[in-house]
């Protein structure tokens, strides 16, 4: 698990790794990615946008960018948790994602950046 706090949120990434998705014979594997925002502020914050960074172990790298997560841009108030499921696919059987969360303090309307942090995709053989 990786966890980071900017500006009063955390963020913390757990990874699966999805054999009945993935093909390694063709290079395609997925790894499926679970996000909690916790708002540790005094006021309710709403997450508008995503920037993410994709690399596979070959070197290739992606972004994906786009408004909210998973169709939706959550409002998460004071001392809540916000949590979501999503997924990558990689061409190699190691990567990392990072990226940026833009999210907005609702009672000033200031928006405001959120990393978060690097987390690792691997699938388990390669552990051993």
């Amino acid at each position: 698990m990786a966890s980071k706090v900017t500006e009063g949120v955390t963020v913390t990434v757990e990874t699966f790794y999805q054999p009945d998705y993935s093909n390694p014979v063709s290079g395609e594997f997925m790894f499926a990615y679970r996000i909690t925002l916790q708002n540790n502020n005094a006021y309710p914050v709403k997450l508008l946008r995503r920037h993410w960074y994709i690399f596979d172990s070959n070197g290739t790298q992606r972004e994906v960018e786009g408004e909210g997560v998973v169709g939706v841009q959550p409002q998460i108030n004071p001392g809540e948790q916000y949590q979501y499921v999503s997924g990558c696919n990689l061409r190699t059987e190691m990567g990392k994602m990072y990226g940026i969360y833009v999210m907005e303090n609702i009672a000033s309307k200031k928006q405001f950046d959120v990393k978060i942090p690097v987390f690792d995709m691997i699938v388990p053989f390669k552990m051993n």
